[in-house]
């Protein structure tokens, strides 16, 4: 179905003499510029809407260690450290640094930030306030994960923790003694999965 602006125009032709339709160089400008107008706005909406969604390279990263962590009979993931140089030595002194945990099955946000605090409490005695806080900033941050994702923790200078998910931005944490805190319940001494600790770190 023609538009109704075209029809007027042939409507008009029809009607108007043909030296004033010689003579008419505005109504030749109306034409082009309607015409183009029409297919320029059908092309825009026919254009699909692309969004550009940012992927974090961590290539300036060395591997420390990496290994596998289990609980009973299921592996959970399977997790990678890493510095600028490829050697830890402590939070101040090897910073920026990374923490890759790529999943072996399904595990929920909830899952996730309760086993995050419950090893908060096994490191600090018992569960905190301060630690309850630190898990409404992580439920903000994290999404369930399905086997095959990896989630990345990447500690900054200031103890500021940005958080990705495969390889996507999810956003920064605002606390800055939450960084130390979460990459200690795989670092510390206290940790309660010592092997992998140790592989991590690539303790003798």
């Amino acid at each position: 179905m023609r538009p109704k602006p075209y029809l007027c125009i042939k409507e008009y032709l029809r009607r108007t003499p043909y030296a004033t339709k010689l003579c008419s160089p505005l109504l030749a400008l109306l034409v082009a510029g309607y015409f183009s107008l029409h297919v320029g706005l059908v092309s825009a909406m026919r254009q699909p809407e692309t969004k550009a969604v940012a992927v974090a390279s961590f290539e300036q990263y060395l591997t420390v260690g990496e290994g596998k962590y289990s609980y009973w009979l299921w592996d959970l993931y399977q997790a990678r450290l890493a510095t600028p140089s490829g050697k830890f030595v402590d939070y101040q002194q090897s910073v920026p640094l990374l923490l890759e945990l790529r999943y072996l099955r399904d595990i929920t946000k909830t899952e996730f930030v309760d086993a995050t605090v419950d090893q908060w409490g096994i490191q600090a005695g018992a569960v905190q306030k301060q630690h309850k806080l630190w898990a409404g900033e992580l439920t903000t941050l994290w999404r369930d994960v399905k086997k095959g994702d990896m989630l990345s923790a990447e500690l900054h200078a200031d103890g500021l923790i940005s958080f990705y998910f495969n390889q996507q931005l999810l956003g920064k944490t605002k606390d800055p003694n939450l960084g130390p805190a979460f990459f200690d319940i795989w670092l510390s001494e206290k940790t309660t999965a010592p092997e992998l600790r140790q592989l991590l770190l690539k303790l003798p």
